[in-house]
């Protein structure tokens, strides 16, 4: 597999700190959430950016290439529709679950879910992995995720399914040390035998982040900061490698400028500890990375697919289909463990419970936190957060998502009406109009609202 070219040190842009980020000194390349741009309206913050030479990366996290189903089309061409709009040498996104579409009604996790490391498991994925680079216009790279349980009966450790996948499909890796750390808490999972089992040559990028331990088990929040557990395994990778690009993320709490600037220098830092690491336009090539000229300024015309500025890898052999059956199997086991993650369906056999547990938690919350920025009035309407977030939990206790937050934030007030709640009045013709307004339909009438209520207290 040829090298990578190089990307140098950057930070995941958000809208919340994009005025930061434009400040940095010397940052080489930002990363965005595919999901949240608009690939004809891009953030001004963005334009200025690339202006200035600094490289865009998509970041998908809603494409699921670990579950049983094959990729959306419409997804993989909205993710490659942003990659060509940003110029972007390459797309990423990640080895998980992200829903269940059999059997019916589909469900939605709202986060990303461990595949099982099993045989079948690892077939539809390199199957799914190949759809979506037949269909992108760059190069994709695959990000290891953090989790909070793991799945029974495994048949490879980590390390051997990444290498395999790697070896069946030529894909990139973006390793997340943040999620090599959290693995190693939750799951007993050794970094340093991960970094020593896979192809290192495949190495795209590297992501590091922030979280905390509480009652043994690591939250990978994105919302602390790097802690220097985090950067020891980032330090134990540079051992084995010189990475092409090692980017910060940071999803919320965002910290002050200068905490910003002091994690990238702690990790440019690690990356060099003699101070001489020189930035992405001055470095000398090596044997694990080449220089690459800066992409040009976007044109105010439709822009032009970029040029592939990161070497393909190796052609790969063709593979036969995955059986239906496979996909069937790899369907109906995370169709039941996502069920008793967010419908409250019994736990799978072989499953750690209280893990279970946790994780059920972790996934409401983080749903009525994204619920919350998506519908910012929710809260004002219900009196205040604490009030919102006990509505919602109880709402989303027996309520799966199953069409994006938007969606769910309809539903959870259509619950609350058919409850004749909030109990205020005036509460309630404002939460009325607010969801007449979105749904654009008028509510239910007072008899449909009892008869929902009487299904929804027997189910």
């Amino acid at each position: 597999m040829k090298p990578m070219a190089h990307l140098g040190v950057g930070i995941g842009w958000r809208p919340e700190i994009a005025d930061a980020v434009e400040r940095l000194p010397g940052l080489d390349w930002v990363e965005v959430v595919a999901e949240n741009i608009c690939p004809g309206h891009l953030p001004a913050s963005l334009l200025r950016l690339r202006e200035r030479g600094v490289r865009v990366v998509p970041h998908g996290v809603s494409l699921g290439l670990g579950g049983a189903h094959r990729p959306d089309p419409e997804k993989l061409a909205a993710l490659g529709e942003r990659a060509v709009a940003l110029g972007a040498p390459l797309v990423t996104e990640h080895i998980a679950f992200v829903r269940t579409t059999t059997p019916a009604p589909a469900l939605e996790a709202g986060h990303l879910l461990p595949v099982p490391r099993t045989r079948d498991a690892l077939d539809v994925l390199c199957e799914n992995v190949r759809i979506a680079q037949d269909a992108l216009p760059v190069p994709l790279a695959l990000e290891n995720i953090a989790a909070l349980i793991s799945w029974p009966g495994e048949e490879m450790t980590e390390g051997r399914f990444l290498s395999e996948l790697v070896e069946r499909t030529g894909v990139r890796l973006l390793i997340d040390v943040a999620n090599l750390h959290t693995n190693r808490v939750n799951r007993g999972e050794d970094p340093a035998a991960v970094l020593d089992a896979i192809p290192l040559e495949a190495l795209a990028y590297v992501h590091v982040a922030g979280g905390f331990e509480r009652d043994g088990v690591w939250h990978d929040t994105h919302a602390h900061p790097v802690p220097g557990v985090v950067l020891d395994v980032l330090a134990q990778l540079r051992r084995r490698v010189d990475p092409p690009g090692v980017l910060l993320e940071r999803d919320d709490d965002f910290p002050p400028e200068g905490e910003l600037a002091g994690e990238l220098e702690a990790i440019r830092g690690v990356l060099d500890p003699a101070g001489s690491r020189p930035s992405a336009s001055l470095r000398t090539p090596s044997r694990h990375s080449a220089p690459e000229p800066a992409p040009d300024p976007i044109p105010d015309a439709a822009p032009e697919p970029a040029a592939d500025p990161i070497p393909d890898a190796a052609p790969v052999p063709a593979a036969d289909p995955v059986p239906d059956a496979a996909r069937t199997r790899v369907g109906l086991a995370q169709a039941a463990l996502l069920s008793a993650l967010v419908a409250g369906t019994p736990v799978p056999e072989g499953f750690d419970r209280q893990r279970i547990r946790v994780q059920s938690r972790s996934l409401a919350a983080k749903r009525a936190g994204v619920v919350a920025k998506v519908a910012p009035e929710l809260p004002g309407i219900l009196g205040g957060e604490k009030a919102y977030r006990e509505a919602f939990l109880a709402y989303a206790r027996n309520r799966p998502m199953t069409g994006g937050y938007r969606r769910d934030a309809l539903d959870f007030a259509e619950h609350l009406l058919i409850r004749e709640l909030p109990a205020d009045p005036a509460d309630r013709r404002r939460l009325t109009a607010w969801w007449q307004e979105r749904a654009g339909t008028r509510p239910a009438r007072r008899i449909v609202r009892w008869a929902r209520a009487l299904v929804g207290r027997a189910a």
